[in-house]
């Protein structure tokens, strides 16, 4: 048998390819980060040429770091921001537009027509989603609507949408020589379009988009064989068997496959996802409902989720925008030089809030400055925020679930900073659990993938690799914890209304 899995992890800010073995551990990796383009306030756009050129580039130094070849990798898996939207000719490859990044908020009017044309209800009931700009579906409509001579070669039947797994799979496949059109359910699940409970497109949401079928690809299950790498790449013939959405890549590699298993990614945003089964579960309290994965002809799970929009790139903003710290891994030693916030909150709403408030009119504030506050405090205010709003997702996974977290795995690229995990478990009042492998997303696309092509036997075998790193237990009283929150929750108010 070959020896090793490949991920490629496309990301929202780089591409990576990582190599695992059996028990799941990296053997090698390599990463290529992309240009973020910011043409306008609420726009946020990438290069999809420059995302395919990074992953192949990507993919061979991977392979050559571990002296290896494609003969010793036995199935390649995906994993992808989600709901950025890529549009292209079929018969050229030739982009349309930039990707549409899930960020973007220029969509807003669309979702505003929508909502006054059929109700946020109709949309919710179907597919699980609030109408937000978020989701794919107003993107593929700004395409059609304001790129000359789109809507004309879309309904011509000329043109193809994918979110980006779907555009690396198109062209790992061969492209415009045969390259394969597809999906998998999770990715599908966040577009808008996708009928939760059947899994398939629906006709209904297509007609109220103006959304040609054409356009879509075919929809199929996380784990199975998509098609074959082109003989024209340097991992030819090699399996691709296994495509997730990044959230539920990370709960996949933390082998959350049980109802009420939960995670929490800490990346670009924050991403809490919690297992219901093959049970669909509507939230009243302003969670997504989504699909958390579904292994070939087996029926899929789903899970709700707390989605926060910004949280790792608000570190990324103290250090682009605000220039106060000069890496991101400085902000750790320069929120633990003050004893706590000095009564400072930042409330990064940069493009409205998310999870659970859903606000496209909320805009950032920082508040309680006073002639005090020194940048140790805006620093220690802005990973606090990341704390804060995880805590209120939670609260609206307690309220809709019957069953309590009791505690959280977490992920992702700032878990390894202490002191906001210690905060964290401080403000959640549980435990917060990091595993032994930080990579889950990657990781989780080669479990779907591995298990497909037989590398893995079952979800047993997965469950057996995962490994407890590290807990933090809470020290915070009750009275300040309540405090706390008292004064976030008044700070979010304070973001409302700005548009």
């Amino acid at each position: 048998m070959n020896a090793y899995m490949m991920s490629l992890d496309q990301g929202t800010t780089s591409t990576r390819a990582i190599i695992f073995d059996h028990s799941g551990r990296i053997v090698s990796q390599s990463q290529r980060e992309h240009e973020q383009i910011l043409p306008q306030a609420g726009w946020v756009e990438h290069n999809p040429q420059e995302i395919w050129d990074n992953t192949r580039e990507v993919m061979g130094e991977a392979l050559s770091r571990a002296t290896l070849t494609r003969h010793d990798i036995a199935g390649l898996g995906i994993t992808n921001q989600r709901e950025t939207a890529i549009m292209w000719n079929k018969s050229t490859g030739e982009l349309v537009y930039n990707a549409i990044v899930w960020q973007d908020t220029r969509t807003q009017d669309v979702i505003d027509r929508m909502e006054a044309a059929h109700g946020s209800d109709y949309f919710r009931q179907k597919t699980g989603l609030p109408l937000a700009t978020y989701f794919a579906a107003s993107k593929i409509v700004w395409i059609l609507d304001n790129v000359e001579g789109a809507r004309k070669a879309a309904e011509a039947g000329d043109l193809l949408f994918g979110t980006p797994d779907t555009w690396l799979l198109w062209n790992l496949t061969g492209g415009v020589e045969g390259g394969v059109h597809a999906t998998d359910v999770t990715n599908a699940s966040r577009t808008l379009l996708m009928d939760i409970a059947t899994c398939q497109w629906d006709d209904g949401l297509l007609e109220a988009w103006g959304i040609p079928s054409s356009l879509l690809p075919e929809i199929r299950s996380s784990s199975e064989i998509f098609g074959h790498v082109h003989e024209s790449s340097l991992m030819r013939e090699t399996p691709i068997a296994g495509i997730l959405g990044d959230q539920q890549a990370a709960t996949f590699g933390q082998v959350a496959f049980e109802k009420g298993q939960s995670k929490n990614t800490y990346g670009t945003g924050n991403f809490l996802i919690v297992n219901t089964g093959e049970e669909i579960v509507f939230s009243t309290h302003g969670l997504l409902t989504t699909v958390a994965y579904q292994i070939g002809d087996r029926a899929p799970h789903y899970a709700l989720e707390g989605s926060i929009a910004v949280t790792g790139s608000l570190i990324q903003w103290l250090r682009d925008n605000l220039g106060i710290i000069k890496d991101a891994k400085e902000v750790e030693a320069l929120a633990a030089s003050v004893p706590d916030n000095g009564g400072c909150y930042v409330v990064p709403a940069f493009s409205g809030l998310f999870a659970p408030y859903w606000r496209s009119d909320a805009r950032g504030v920082i508040v309680g400055l006073t002639r005090f506050i020194n940048k140790g405090h805006i620093a220690r205010a802005a990973l606090e925020a990341t704390a804060f709003q995880t805590r209120e997702v939670l609260d609206a996974v307690n309220a809709d679930t019957a069953v309590p977290v009791m505690e959280l795995k977490v992920d992702g690229g700032m878990v390894g900073n202490e002191t906001l995990m210690q905060f964290q478990a401080d403000i959640l009042g549980i435990p917060v659990v990091q595993p032994l492998i930080a990579e889950t997303t990657a990781l989780g696309a080669a479990y779907a993938a591995g298990l497909a092509v037989g590398y893995w036997a079952d979800l047993d075998e997965l469950r057996a690799n995962w490994g407890e790193a590290k807990r933090f237990v809470p020290h915070m009283s009750v009275e300040d914890r309540e405090e706390a929150l008292a004064a976030w929750k008044k700070a979010v108010t304070r973001t409302f209304d700005w548009v």
